[in-house]
Order: C-alpha cells, then sequence, then structure tokens
C-alpha cells in the first residue's frame, strides 16, 4: 500500500507500556500448555469471549494492578506498524467523515487504543486473548499489536493491506454505531436471544463491507498496489468462523458462527469495494 508516513494520529491512544499484571500460561491455578493455549485463544477470537477469563481471573481492571513494562527495543521494533495504523486510521475517518456528512450525519471521532495483554475500555476488560475489537460505550477500537503478527504466523494472512483490513473492520463497527445500527441489532439480540448469532453475523459482515468502501476509495486515490486485495482477502478469510472452528475443534458447527464464513467475509468485503456505498452493504435484508 501506498501511503504517507507521518506523526501519530491525534486519535491514537498509546497504553502498550502499561498492562495488567501477570505472566502467560497460569490462568486460577489451571496451567495451560502451548497447544492448549492456542485452542483457547482461536476460541476467544472466534466467539470475542474471553475463554481465559472462565478458567479463572476477574475481569477488572484497576489501576493498582498495572505496573509499567516499558521496553525501548521492543517500541522501537513496532514503531513503523504504529505510524501505519496512525495513517489508516486517520484516512479511514477522512473517508467515512466525508460520507457520513452527504448523508447529513455528523461524524464522530473514534480512538484507537493500542494495548498490551490487558487494558481497560467502557465495554470491560480489553484483553489480547479476544483480539481487536470495537467498544460503542467509549467509541474505541482496541488492539493489541501481537495480533497482527498472530495474523501473519498462525493464520496466514501476512501483508500490510492485511493490517489496514482488521482496522477498517473495526471502524465499521464504529458506522454501525453512529448510524444507530448497532442499538437496533442489539435491541433485536435482546428481544430475541435465538436470533442473537445470525444477527452478530449480519453485523460482522456489514462491518466486511464498510472495510471494502474505504478499500474502493483508497483504490480510486492510486494508494493499492498490486496484491493488495488479495491481501485483505486472506485476512478475511483468515478470521472466517469455519476456518477458526476447524482449526480449534477439527469440525465446523454453522449455528454457532458468529462472524460469518470465509466465503462471506471475503463475497461482502468485495461487495463493498465494488460498489461504494453503504447501501450495497445491508446485510440484513
Amino acid at each position: 500500500m501506498r501511503w504517507t508516513q507521518g506523526g501519530n494520529s491525534e486519535d491514537l491512544e498509546d497504553r502498550r507500556d502499561e498492562t495488567g499484571g501477570g505472566g502467560g500460561g497460569g490462568f486460577g491455578g489451571i496451567h495451560l500448555g502451548l497447544g492448549g493455549t492456542i485452542i483457547v485463544l482461536i476460541l476467544s477470537l472466534l466467539f470475542k469471549k474471553d475463554f481465559f477469563a472462565l478458567l479463572g481471573g476477574s475481569d477488572s481492571v484497576t489501576p493498582s494492578s498495572a505496573h509499567s513494562q516499558v521496553d525501548p527495543q521492543r517500541d522501537a521494533r513496532e514503531e513503523p506498524t504504529v505510524k501505519f495504523v496512525s495513517f489508516v486510521l486517520d484516512d479511514t475517518q477522512k473517508t467515512w467523515a466525508a460520507a457520513l456528512q452527504a448523508r447529513d450525519v455528523p461524524y464522530r471521532h473514534a480512538k484507537l487504543v493500542l494495548y498490551r495483554d490487558l487494558t481497560s475500555s467502557g465495554c470491560g476488560a480489553a484483553k489480547s486473548a479476544t483480539g481487536p475489537f470495537y467498544c460503542p460505550a467509549d467509541q474505541k477500537i482496541y488492539i493489541d499489536l501481537g495480533f497482527y503478527d498472530e495474523l501473519q504466523r498462525r493464520f496466514g494472512a501476512p501483508g500490510q493491506f492485511a493490517q489496514a483490513y482488521v482496522l477498517a473492520h473495526e471502524m465499521g463497527h464504529h458506522i454501525q454505531n453512529l448510524l444507530g445500527i448497532d442499538r437496533k441489532v442489539r435491541s433485536l439480540q435482546d428481544r430475541d436471544p435465538s436470533a442473537a448469532n445470525p444477527l452478530s453475523v449480519r453485523m460482522e459482515l456489514q462491518a466486511d463491507c464498510f472495510a471494502g468502501i474505504w478499500a474502493k476509495s483508497t483504490d480510486q486515490r492510486g494508494l493499492l498496489e498490486a496484491g493488495d486485495v488479495q491481501s485483505a482477502l486472506g485476512a478475511a478469510a483468515a478470521v472466517g468462523d469455519d476456518r477458526l472452528q476447524k482449526m480449534a475443534t477439527g469440525h465446523v458447527s454453522p449455528d454457532s458462527f458468529t462472524h460469518g464464513s470465509s466465503q462471506q467475509r471475503m463475497e461482502w468485503f468485495q461487495r463493498g469495494m465494488s460498489d461504494g456505498t453503504v447501501e450495497a452493504c445491508n446485510t440484513f435484508q
């Protein structure tokens, strides 16, 4: 992707040198081996639920439990990624501010919180095991940069535009919040719990489509390079429910999908990139 390196975004909140106490591998007296940890991690990413917490511990994060773990060399290694996500954050916000202005919808900037391992959010504890997420309560996106390493090494989705897709997808949830879609869907889920998973899938696929809208804008501005689209599609496929379930359990259970299959996620990203309009992303029809 062709992008211009600048300073860190004003909407970036860097908490990487703050973390909740505790090391890896032990949870409430239960000690997981590497294989067990990977399975719990995949399940947490899949269901957007902290399965580590079910093994023990608390979801609360208090200042007294946080301590600084400054590592200048690690910060230096991550700096190019921080600059890149700053660019993507600002670029997606500019794109959506213009798009929503055309619809007479006021745009409010989302914040991006970078952290390591553990931090607090308006939606409860943010843990790296749950993967990137958007919290509508505080209108912030939470990402542990270690997820990008997992995306490349474990899920086979390398490339900068794969990283951009992840952030653009979470920004899609912010747009759903601003358009009132998030509130309506949560109300429907509360009234009919049996529809919670299907509605969640539609929400996630729409966020993929919204990510495609931003990708189309980057293509129109000549920012895409050869292989970028395939990189984003690879990331979308990597986090499909069917693939994650296959990795975690060896079989697929469509009834438990919360994000959509790999094929669905790729198709909706492509639809957003092809059409470039919010109307084309109506996954609820």
